[in-house]
């Protein structure tokens, strides 16, 4: 393998981890973003999207075999059960974000790591440790690829890539020079453009479940002697001179085994895209603290990194709930009348006139601070103007979720529980045997099947 490069470093650090490398309050972090995911996927049961890549993936895939497609509660191919649990699991808009690479791991490294642990038999301890190998290494891309790669290409998309294929060569034994080869095969397949929001089209489920495919298979292809380039992130035409203007190689073994970037991970608390929760949490502060309800307020001004503007300023009018959730006006306008802006809400008002009312007053503005803060740390600034006259301002400097702010582990079991149960996927027993697993999962010495077949 080639030595001393930033690709064949972080693909022998992917290869070479092991359980016992890594602390125990990073495998119960694992945990604990194990089952968000869960919730996520489950919540994605029912949306139009999905159940097209189900109904392919039906169409295409075995009727039975070892790796479980939790939303229809039967078994596939490996393949096919990634790739519907990927493209479930990114549509509720709740699944993880590591702020830094703008990167949603769990959507790729789950759907991955669970269909070749149920095939292989792995155990729940050497599942865990496949998600770390697949966190760690699509952090550390994004961070590589930067903010320029994030303003045309989602990141989750592309570095995606690279997560499911750390997580699958894990499981699948990889030496260091077959994982540096899987990692070719999967920057090669790297695609994931933002074009898609000004249509409202359904992409986003096909990046995750596309990134998750393509990785899996890149590493199932390195085991059988299918190569790669072996500088697909850092080579002259490679991943980070095509698509960032400002590719950092150091991020790429950025403290490797020191410093556990999952971790970092924030869960998300709100339905929405994660560049509105900032500015979400702000108002829900200002109003509470002011006593304002959406009525006294005239207009708000979100004060926002320029991420936020390149991915939510496609967004002026939405057409789809989905689409809505990248509507910085409709999360506020949400947050103002409602309260939240959870998944019922987005379901039942996103449309509704007082919200869009509201949702006119809403504009968004560079704020130098904050998007000098951005991507490390996502500030919250709003200003309002009240019916009355006062201009009010107020501020958060993390938002709900962040590692600063945590949800706590019984918040994420009454996420889990109502994501569930929002698409019927599950019922309160279930969900609450699935929670159970999730804490019990260092325990299990083979990861089982989480649903029963369907009646």
């Amino acid at each position: 393998m080639t030595a001393d490069t930033p690709d064949s470093t972080l693909a022998r650090f992917a290869a070479g981890l092991r359980p016992d490398d890594i602390p125990d309050a990073t495998m119960a972090r694992a945990e604990e973003l194990f089952l968000d995911w869960l919730g996520s996927a489950l919540g994605g049961k029912g949306a139009r999207p999905v159940e097209a890549i189900a109904d392919y993936a039906a169409s295409m895939g075995p009727g039975d075999g070892p790796s479980e497609i939790l939303i229809h509660r039967r078994r596939s191919s490996p393949l096919f059960a990634a790739m519907v649990n990927a493209a479930a699991s990114h549509v509720a808009e709740q699944d993880d974000i590591h702020n830094s690479s703008t990167f949603h791991p769990a959507t790729v490294v789950f759907p991955v790591a669970l269909a070749l642990a149920q095939q292989l038999g792995k155990s729940g301890t050497e599942f865990l440790a496949a998600a770390v190998a697949g966190y760690e290494t699509g952090i550390r891309v994004g961070e590589f690829l930067g903010r320029p790669h994030y303003r045309i290409f989602h990141t989750t998309a592309t570095a995606g890539t690279f997560a499911a294929a750390a997580a699958a060569g894990h499981l699948l034994g990889l030496t260091p020079a077959q994982m540096l080869h899987a990692f070719g095969s999967a920057g090669t397949q790297s695609a994931g453009l933002w074009e898609f929001l000004r249509d409202a089209a359904d992409s986003k489920q096909l990046h995750t479940s596309h990134a998750a495919v393509a990785g899996m298979g890149a590493a199932c292809l390195a085991q059988r002697g299918f190569t790669g380039a072996r500088r697909i992130l850092t080579g002259a035409q490679g991943l980070g001179a095509g698509c960032s203007d400002q590719p950092d190689p150091g991020r790429l073994t950025d403290r490797l085994g020191t410093r556990w970037a999952i971790s970092e991970t924030s869960f998300k608390y709100h339905a929405a895209c994660r560049h509105t929760h900032p500015a979400a949490d702000a108002l829900l502060q200002l109003m509470r603290r002011h006593r304002l309800n959406a009525a006294d307020i005239r207009a708000v001004t979100a004060q926002v990194h320029q991420g936020a503007i390149d991915v939510l300023g496609a967004v002026e009018v939405p057409d789809t709930v989905h689409q809505s959730k990248f509507s910085m006006g409709t999360v506020l306008g949400l947050i103002a009348v409602h309260g939240r802006a959870g998944l019922q809400e987005f379901d039942a008002h996103y449309d509704q006139p007082e919200v869009g009312a509201f949702r006119d007053r809403v504009r968004m503005v560079l704020d130098p601070e904050v998007d000098a803060a951005y991507p490390a740390r996502w500030i919250g600034k709003v200003t309002v103007e009240t019916s009355d006259g006062r201009v009010l301002a107020d501020r958060i400097d993390e938002p709900k979720g962040d590692p600063g702010n945590m949800l706590s582990r019984a918040e994420l079991e009454e996420k889990a529980m109502r994501l569930g149960r929002y698409g019927q996927a599950a019922s309160r027993r279930e969900m609450q045997d699935l929670i159970d697993t999730a804490w019990n999962l260092r325990r299990l010495p083979a990861m089982p099947r989480l649903l029963a077949p369907a009646g």
